[in-house]
């Protein structure tokens, strides 16, 4: 993202657990094979450095950056690192359109979920591309917003899609952008590309209401909110109906949602 730009989703902490709760294994498994000690890695949108944190463990002794648009994630970041004895990382905040790096410095260059929040993801890659030492690797992974299915569909939870995709789009982001990556891939003078998908899935009642929290809370209590009433999308009545709706989804016994993550792997 921008270092001028504005996240969307904000740093709330119903946002921050989603990200938290991301690992190398449930978020970077198309990845793993290639995480062998010694590459060099930049992971760009790093945000509370879960990710990074296990790609750093993976590839040990190689150098690790951890880079985001907010100096303020990058501090959960670094405690992240320290609390799991990562000693191979370092913090840069970074502008995924205009990296300050050399052409080539790295074997891997990474981004997960950050290419549907901006405005010209093709700009982004063509970017990460330049940093990628020659054969080396760019990898992405973005959910696709209009992929994910739940069950059962209360009536008050079914407005929050709309709204999110209105609010998205009106920042600059795709919400449907997983579908989007092999295009904007090509698009960005990437030929040697792999396409595969992955999905998280909430099934649980643990599951359920952390998922519930996480995305029914956003929608009442975090920057989604805050520019959905701005934007003229929704009232604040509207957002608490609709958090309503995500926590009866939620205490159903035979609740369901799925998310479909879309993932390329880019020969450099």
């Amino acid at each position: 993202m921008s270092a001028n730009a504005t996240y969307t989703h904000g740093h709330h902490a119903n946002v921050l657990s989603s990200h938290q709760w991301r690992t190398v294994e449930n978020s970077a498994a198309y990845l793993v094979p290639h995480l062998r000690p010694g590459v060099s890695v930049l992971d760009v949108g790093c945000g509370p450095g879960t990710i990074t944190a296990g790609m750093a463990e993976l590839v040990a002794p190689g150098r690790v950056v951890a880079a985001d648009a907010a100096e303020v994630v990058l501090d959960e970041a670094r405690r992240t690192m320290a609390a799991r004895g990562v000693t191979n990382a370092e913090f840069a905040v970074a502008d995924v359109h205009d990296l300050d790096f050399p052409d080539g410095t790295f074997d891997i260059v990474h981004a997960h979920q950050v290419l549907q929040h901006i405005a010209d993801p093709v700009r982004a890659l063509a970017e990460m591309r330049r940093v990628a030492k020659p054969g080396g690797i760019v990898a992405a992974r973005d959910a696709d917003f209009g992929s994910m299915v739940w069950y059962p569909e209360p009536e008050a939870m079914a407005p929050w899609r709309s709204i999110y995709y209105k609010v998205a789009r009106g920042n600059g982001g795709e919400p449907d952008g997983g579908r989007l990556l092999v295009s904007w891939a090509r698009r960005a003078g990437f030929t040697d590309i792999t396409a595969s998908a992955s999905a998280w899935c909430y099934a649980t009642p643990e599951e359920r209401e952390w998922w519930s929290e996480s995305w029914g809370g956003r929608m009442r209590d975090s920057s989604v909110a805050d520019k959905a009433v701005a934007g003229g999308y929704a009232t604040r009545d509207e957002l608490q109906h609709i958090y309503e709706g995500w926590k009866e989804w939620a205490a159903a016994e035979d609740g369901w949602y799925s998310v479909t993550n879309c993932e390329i792997i880019c020969r450099a």
